[in-house]
């Protein structure tokens, strides 16, 4: 029998991000444990497919293309969600790369453009904001919610192989969560993130799995190798569930011991 604690039977749960990589495993995982999903990606034909895939094997699903850089967008998709009846948990997940870090010549400080900063900004932190800002709202209705961030080890510490922008964005998030944390408490929202390291998704075109890049990431990490992303399930069901009921406020690193080292 499956325990109350990871139980989400009758809950709605909404992903940025949602078609492949860590979302599709938030999404996984939602369903498996009884929540209905809300996927939301600018994919159209992945999104399809993996919504397909997951109907196919009963699970309730449903699918909405949404570029989260589309604020009116994504504030409505969230907003139809919730009044469906119920917004109980959001992941917001969306994110991209900015390209590679200083130790390339196109990843030095002087060589960032102001439009790629922007973009990054726009999509890293601005659409968690607004996704954070559009789930509030329900949830305070309700008196209860949980929201789940995802930031990156990149926000802890420095990380020389990602760009400015995204090192900068996934900082900004974590101090958001803390914020949004405080002031969402007294409503019964968790509001939390977590920091991956390095994991086996298509951010950046799929770069890191390239063998000589993954080998770089993977040297970098105690355990000695890249996150697969059925690794980070058991985290967001944690944080998603009845279980984290007095866990608020937190940035929670899962990376393979990277930022222990």
């Amino acid at each position: 029998m499956q325990s109350k604690l990871f139980d989400l039977s009758g809950q709605t749960a909404l992903v940025t991000g949602a078609a492949c990589g860590l979302g599709l495993a938030f999404t996984e995982i939602l369903s498996e444990h009884g929540a209905r999903v809300a996927m939301l990606d600018i994919d159209a034909a992945a999104l399809q497919r993996s919504a397909k895939r997951l109907r196919d094997q009963g699970r309730a699903v449903d699918e909405h293309v949404v570029d989260v850089g589309d604020r009116t967008r994504l504030r409505g998709v969230t907003d139809a969600v919730a009044k469906q009846g119920r917004l109980d948990i959001v992941f917001a997940n969306a994110g991209i790369s900015a390209g590679p870090g200083y130790k390339t010549a196109v990843g030095q400080i002087e060589a960032v453009q102001d439009e790629a900063w922007q973009r990054v900004l726009d999509i890293n932190l601005t659409s968690v904001f607004v996704t954070l800002q559009a789930a509030a709202a329900p949830m305070k209705r309700q008196r209860s919610g949980r929201i789940i961030v995802v930031s990156s080890i990149a926000g802890i510490k420095s990380e020389a192989p990602v760009g400015y922008a995204y090192a900068a964005t996934k900082a900004a998030i974590n101090n958001l969560v803390r914020q949004a944390a405080m002031e969402l408490a007294p409503f019964n929202i968790m509001v939390n993130a977590i920091a991956p390291g390095p994991f086996r998704t298509n951010i950046a075109g799929g770069r890191i799995n390239q063998p000589e890049v993954e080998a770089m990431f993977a040297a970098m990490v105690p355990l000695g190798r890249i996150g697969e992303p059925d690794e980070i399930k058991g985290l967001a069901l944690l944080l998603a569930s009845p279980a984290a009921s007095f866990l608020t406020g937190t940035v929670i690193p899962i990376d393979g011991g990277s930022t222990a080292a």
